[in-house]
């Protein structure tokens, strides 16, 4: 199913957006990736590579953590505390059972992620028409990167946001990038990055493309008239919609997919 907040909305910015002027702001796991894929972190853990102990002690950690993330009940202040723990327990495993980057590449090897139905036309266009896209995500960069890389969509176009583990020259884990990203902080505006802002400034209009309610500050504080959001609803849809249809522009539940969201974006 397809929900809309405005139809009007949609419209008038249909007709104001072309490739010249949008730059996109996307989450990855559960957005780019099918709403069945493992996520990156899930994916670093697999167990052809690393072992059933760090997939389990991972597995332990979502299971405790995960229902607060889908929460929209709880405090914000409350629940960015939580997700902080979660993510540092998280890195730490990595750490613990010594990840390298040989390992790391077997795990995307012989993970179960798939593409979203549409995504690779999606990118594919978005490249065509040079429009910047910035996948911001709080998974593991390293993984985005080179899922994109096997997928032959990894395009000049795209900047990848996301917790970066930097190794050494023997390939053994140093540590993750500085800044923990997590569900709750995906903001450009918090991040020095002046690469994606020199990328993005001469855009008038953004569009932001996530799972998650808190995926619309991916773009940072814009102008309503001048942002097209679209959510993808994975889960819990009954308890979620009204909370994704109150944020989002347009939210898709089920099956639905990249051609469904092309209808609604002009790239000409």
């Amino acid at each position: 199913m397809i929900y809309f907040n405005s139809e009007k909305k949609i419209n008038e910015l249909k007709e104001k957006m072309n490739k010249d002027n949008i730059c996109v702001f996307m989450d990855y796991d559960k957005t780019i990736t099918s709403s069945d894929s493992e996520d990156s972190w899930a994916t670093s853990a697999n167990k052809k590579a690393m072992g059933m102990e760090i997939a389990n002690d991972l597995n332990k950690l979502y299971e405790k953590y995960g229902p607060i993330e889908l929460d929209y009940t709880i405090d914000m202040k409350e629940k960015e505390k939580y997700m902080l723990e979660w993510y540092t327990k998280s890195m730490n495993l990595y750490y613990t059972y010594h990840l390298t980057s040989e390992k790391l590449k077997k795990c995307v090897s012989n993970s179960y992620l798939k593409l979203r139905e549409g995504a690779k036309d999606f990118l594919s266009k978005l490249y065509e028409n040079q429009i910047p896209v910035i996948i911001f995500s709080a998974g593991i960069g390293n993984v985005i990167e080179q899922f994109l890389k096997e997928n032959n969509c990894y395009y000049s176009n795209i900047i990848i946001i996301g917790n970066f583990i930097k190794f050494d020259e023997n390939g053994d884990m140093i540590k993750f990038s500085d800044n923990i990203i997590h569900t709750l902080n995906k903001n450009i505006d918090k991040l020095e990055n002046l690469k994606v802002k020199e990328r993005i400034k001469e855009k008038d209009y953004r569009i932001v493309i996530g799972d998650l309610v808190e995926d619309i500050h991916m773009m940072g504080e814009y102008p309503e008239n001048k942002s097209l959001k679209i959510g993808f609803l994975n889960k819990n849809v009954t308890e979620n919609l009204e909370v994704y249809k109150k944020n989002f522009d347009i939210v898709l539940t089920e099956d639905n997919n990249f051609y469904d969201i092309e209808k609604y974006i002009n790239m000409d």
